[in-house]
């Protein structure tokens, strides 16, 4: 692996704008349960059947236990090394950007600044009734047990994109200009099956990007890859980066 990143670093060390693609799989060592664990509480459940607007007209309550369950499982994880070997390479590249699918918020707790959310977070929130977000320790615990909006007291929602909706316009335009401009792409623990995301590595490699993978998996992205790393992004990522450091 660490001569698979110098070859890498000495192919693309001169590169000025730097976009990193992030999936669930940069999360998966940093012990996050997941919600379809079997025999845990919410198993019973299909996601889809909670993470819908559907799903919250009909229980608001119901939606908001489970997003509450998750929240507090990703308050006692902690970044990886994969995280925060991402964090890094905002110092080694002066025109850096992070886009994620992840919705846990570990990479800005691992000290990355320059993130676009595709996903939203599980940490924030947002009115029903009003364009307020906010953090759900801003936000005020209703007579009916559920966040509500600190400005007008509305219902508040998760401010995660659910079944059905789309990404937010100005996050997912700012991720395709960042991409089609970029000199250095990485697509990491990501299907890339999960669209609109999955075509960002495509538009980065037609703009002529060096597209590098770090996916213990392969994926319908790799045969496309110009560097391909067959470990998990914390194995992976601090070699990367500290071979980038050499240069």
């Amino acid at each position: 692996m660490r001569r698979e990143a110098r070859e890498l670093a000495r192919a693309a060390g001169g590169s000025q704008r730097v976009v990193v693609l992030t999936g669930a799989g940069v999360s998966s060592d940093s012990g996050i349960p997941t919600f379809r664990e079997p025999g845990g509480v919410w198993s019973r459940f299909r996601p889809e059947d909670l993470a819908s607007p559907e799903a919250f007209a009909r229980d608001p309550k119901l939606v908001w236990d489970w997003y509450r369950a998750r929240a507090e499982n990703v308050r006692e994880s902690h970044p990886n090394p994969g995280h925060i070997a991402v964090a890094e390479m905002e110092g080694l590249f002066p025109d850096f950007h992070l886009v994620t699918q992840n919705v846990d918020g570990l990479h800005e707790r691992a000290g990355s600044r320059r993130v676009i959310e595709l996903h939203g977070n599980l940490g924030r929130a947002r009115c029903t009734a009003c364009p307020s977000v906010f953090s759900l320790e801003e936000a005020p615990q209703g007579q009916d047990g559920m966040p509500h909006c600190p400005s007008c007291d509305a219902l508040a929602r998760p401010d995660i994109v659910w079944f059905g909706e789309s990404l937010p316009p100005d996050a997912l335009e700012r991720a395709f200009d960042l991409s089609s401009g970029a000199q250095l792409f990485f697509s990491v623990g990501t299907s890339g099956l999960v669209q609109p995301a999955a075509s960002l590595p495509y538009l980065a490699k037609r703009g002529g990007a060096v597209l590098v993978e770090v996916n213990p998996n392969e994926t319908p992205l790799s045969r496309d890859c110009d560097f391909v790393f067959r470990w998990s992004a914390s194995e992976a990522l601090p070699a990367i980066v500290e071979a980038f450091h050499a240069l």
